[in-house]
């Protein structure tokens, strides 16, 4: 290469700089977000600067102004307009500011903070060498059972890490359901996904099994991300973007000003039908959808029970928020293609979830198929594509997540020596040796089965509904059918707590610290006030219902 033609690349590239726009970034509408992001870093640099001893306090109280502060944010914005009237596309067209963002963003701060006063149980567990416990390891980077844990536990260790790990989690839980391209949302997905796999190898009992949760949660979380990158590439090949508009108007046909390189690939359905079927399958994965829930049993199961349900009600409202903004702003045009999947994957996750769940004989596992058989419930929501199948989406997510928090909660307090006892056999009898937690756990279970005056009944009859309107019917019988099977293994539980003789070397319940009470507390209380009153706040989700384009 001659020296005039290096001389000239130099000249060529140098040339365009003084046209480079300065981005446009709208603090205010992402305040929410920024709060939370801000909050993790100041977490982080407690733990490198602040004495150990104080640690703790410092981190919970930093992640619970955060989030409040958040929410009070989201609120703001709300009462503004922007889920309304204003709603519009921000940060240079990678995130949307409309009703349904707003609203999931607002349920997710919420678990979130729910989720943090679980995490800060230290109550539960006998005093270890003088110091309280709670329920996460006390160093989580010495080998189970070593001499470097033992003495971990002997000086007081506790790992406060896990705060601003949460904060991370819900950074990125904030920022994908608005997302409005497709790098955003693989951004966002990742930063909500890595603080979860190393949350759920901190347990401070079962290491190893928890460990080993981990490491499933990981490989295959690792492999519904590769599908989603490999999806969003190419779905970039077919439409020369990753912005969700101009995609919708290449799959639409409406696009003008082609440019002549990407002519030859826009009429290429093959790419658009695999790119976009390997997106939802990352987002199926994170919701635990069947065939893609392999992962969902054996990570609630062995992730400390306060990451449990904090994963299990958030995830499912982040994923689902983002499965909707795709199918709904994205892929309107491809309703046809779409839709019979669709319906295969909520049958399918419907009856699987709930007959698989039957034979558990763990309250974790039972409470993680329940979960993947919720999922096909607010699938059918989410087959309606209507306006209303959006907002009772949004109804479902809202109720469902505080229930679970507050039944994982539950299950934190009954113990045994080896910590949490999560066999079933051992929760025979508890009505009569604690009558309170088990008629909260029953009002729990009895909102996870849908019955009437629960929040579950009512977000179940919303998302039927709107399938039933939507030209659904087939799947509405199918989710009534699998709703009673599903209530038969609730209801048989109910039955063990409160008909069955309790045993002498059975389980004791802790009395919680105030927090873990306020977490159960708010749980019981939207349960009854969304089962008792629900229109309100069906009114707020209708409201929300609109996605910006």
């Amino acid at each position: 290469m001659s020296a005039a033609a290096v001389h000239s690349l130099w000249t060529t590239a140098a040339d365009p700089i003084s046209k480079i726009d300065a981005p446009k970034i709208e603090y205010g509408q992402l305040s929410p977000t920024l709060i939370v992001i801000g909050a993790a870093i100041v977490g982080v640099l407690i733990e490198a600067f602040v004495p150990r001893k104080s640690r703790y306090y410092a981190q919970v109280f930093v992640a619970v102004v955060a989030l409040a502060a958040a929410f009070a944010a989201v609120v703001a914005l709300a009462a503004g307009g922007y889920g309304t009237t204003k709603a519009h596309i921000a940060a240079m067209g990678a995130i949307a500011v409309d009703g349904p963002a707003l609203f999931l963003q607002g349920t997710i701060l919420l678990a979130g903070l729910l989720g943090v006063f679980t995490f800060a149980e230290r109550r539960l567990d006998p005093e270890a060498h003088g110091n309280r416990v709670d329920s996460f390891a006390a160093q989580a980077a010495s080998v189970p059972g070593s001499d470097s844990e033992k003495a971990a536990v002997k000086a007081g260790f506790t790992t406060t890490e896990v705060f601003p790990l949460l904060l991370f989690a819900i950074s990125g839980m904030l920022v994908f359901p608005s997302a409005n391209d497709l790098l955003t949302l693989f951004i966002a997905l990742e930063v909500f996904s890595l603080p979860l796999y190393l949350l759920c190898a901190v347990a401070r009992r079962k290491r190893l099994m928890s460990q080993e949760a981990a490491v499933k949660y990981f490989l295959l979380g690792a492999f519904a991300s590769a599908f989603t990158l490999f999806g969003i590439a190419l779905l970039y090949g077919y439409a020369g973007s990753v912005s969700y508009a101009t995609i919708a108007q290449v799959v639409d046909g409406t696009i003008q000003n082609v440019d002549p390189a990407l002519a030859g690939t826009m009429g290429n359905d093959v790419l658009l039908l695999i790119g976009v079927a390997m997106v939802v399958m990352g987002l199926l994965f994170k919701v635990g959808a069947v065939p893609f829930h392999m992962w969902t049993p054996d990570v609630y199961q062995g992730a400390p029970t306060p990451v449990t349900g904090f994963m299990a009600a958030a995830t499912k409202v982040a994923a689902f928020g983002a499965l909707l903004r795709l199918l709904y702003v994205v892929l309107p045009g491809l309703r046809w293609d779409w839709r019979p999947v669709m319906w295969a994957v909520a049958i399918v996750t419907m009856l699987g979830g709930a007959i698989v769940a039957i034979t558990q004989t763990d309250i974790k596992r039972l409470l993680a198929y329940s979960s993947i058989a919720h999922a096909g419930f607010i699938l059918a929501g989410v087959i309606a594509t209507s306006p209303d199948g959006v907002s009772s989406v949004l109804f479902y997510l809202a109720a469902y997540s505080f229930v679970t928090i507050g039944a994982f909660a539950v299950v934190t307090l009954v113990r045994d020596a080896g910590g949490e006892a999560t066999h079933l056999s051992k929760w025979a009898g508890l009505g009569r040796r604690s009558p309170l937690v088990a008629a909260v756990f029953a009002v729990f279970l009895l909102s996870f089965a849908g019955i009437p005056l629960t929040s579950g009944f009512a977000g179940k009859f919303a998302v039927f509904k709107a399938a039933a309107e939507g030209g659904a019917a087939p799947l509405v019988v199918v989710g009534v059918i699998s709703s009673a099977i599903a209530a038969f293994f609730y209801i048989r539980v109910i039955v063990l707590m409160f008909f069955s003789e309790p045993r002498p070397e059975g389980p004791t319940v802790a009395v919680p610290s105030p927090l873990t009470m306020t977490a159960i507390g708010v749980g019981v209380a939207v349960t009854l006030v969304l089962g008792v009153a629900p229109q309100y706040f069906l009114d707020l989700a209708g409201q929300a219902g609109v996605f910006v384009r």
